[in-house]
């Protein structure tokens, strides 16, 4: 039997979380017994003979790497899989052959991102960011507030992390109120709605979890005139893309102390010493950092290659398919 060439390429300039090693591999490959025999595996880092190996490979694991003329260099490849859930720096799709399926690693994250949001949440609600800023300035400030229940979560975003943000949320007894493209309901969620009713939605919130994609659509979807929708007092938590968000009109409100926030992501990353973020009152930053499990995210995305592989020898669709047209 033809064995299926699948390669992998690694990006060294990732943090070893999402490294692929030998090791990785074989003990991923432990629970699918059937596969071993049925696939050559090559790895490589930051593009190593890539053409080479893209002359056989009919399956492309790899996050950076080099795109043009993909169709002529690797004329087998019939499916591509990006480590990651945020696959905005592939856009746009005019490079990838029609024939290629692509695929993201939608649902790896999960449990860690919902931890993540969540304790942001709570942190939001309890005033966190503006206790660290009055610590900096070593000043004693009491910041008193309320509990969080019956308080309204405003989710951008009601997808495998949305929904399970709006989960915990109704654990604390919020009201959760989503915004999502197509509009359908969500378990979890009190209310769902479109895109288009973002501005009366806004006044209403206590916080705002942003977890939907970035595309060319939702590019800047909290602008100054979104953001100054937000009642004085309110919570953003940024979990997603920074192009959501207009950052600098953000950054006004905060030093204003009319809102606060936490931001996981930026543009560029590293976010430059330089930035006027780096000294903004009322904010919390955490590096890009927030969903990574250390243990367990790059077996889990071997994990779900292996199980989608299974799919992909049996002629089966695959799961967590991202449409060109709606770039994500």
């Amino acid at each position: 039997m033809k064995r299926i060439h699948l390669h992998i390429d690694n990006d060294t300039s990732l943090d070893e979380v999402f490294e692929v090693t030998p090791e990785r591999i074989k003990a991923a490959l432990k629970k699918f017994p059937g596969l071993s025999k049925r696939l050559r595996i090559t790895l490589e880092d930051d593009g190593n003979r890539l053409d080479e190996h893209l002359r056989s490979a009919e399956v492309l694991f790899g996050w950076n790497f080099d795109r043009r003329n993909l169709a002529e260099r690797a004329p087998r490849l019939r499916w591509i899989h990006a480590p990651g859930a945020g696959i905005n720096h592939f856009l746009p799709f005019d490079w990838l052959p029609p024939h290629v399926v692509f695929t993201n690693n939608r649902g790896v994250h999960g449990a860690r991102a919902h931890e993540y949001a969540i304790m942001a949440i709570l942190m939001l609600n309890n005033r966190v960011p503006e206790m660290v800023t009055h610590q900096r300035a070593g000043r004693w400030q009491q910041t008193f507030n309320s509990g969080i229940e019956g308080k309204t979560l405003l989710l951008i975003g009601v997808g495998s992390v949305g929904s399970g943000i709006a989960k915990w949320a109704k654990r604390f007894g919020m009201k959760v109120i989503g915004v999502r493209r197509t509009g359908k309901p969500r378990a979890h969620v009190d209310e769902m709605h479109t895109p288009d009713r973002l501005h009366r939605l806004l006044p209403r919130a206590d916080f705002v979890a942003i977890a939907t994609p970035a595309t060319s659509q939702t590019r800047q979807m909290l602008g100054e005139a979104e953001l100054a929708l937000l009642k004085k007092g309110a919570g953003l938590l940024n979990y997603s893309r920074a192009a959501l968000v207009d950052y600098d009109a953000l950054r006004k409100r905060l030093e204003k102390g009319e809102l606060s926030a936490i931001l996981d992501v930026f543009d560029p990353e590293p976010l430059p010493q330089t930035s006027p973020l780096w000294r903004t009152p009322n904010l919390i930053i955490t590096p890009h950092c927030s969903s990574d499990d250390t243990e367990r995210y790059t077996p889990k995305t071997l994990e779900l290659v292996f199980r989608q592989m299974e799919r992909f020898m049996a002629g089966k669709r695959l799961a967590n398919v991202v449409d060109p047209r709606l770039e994500y």
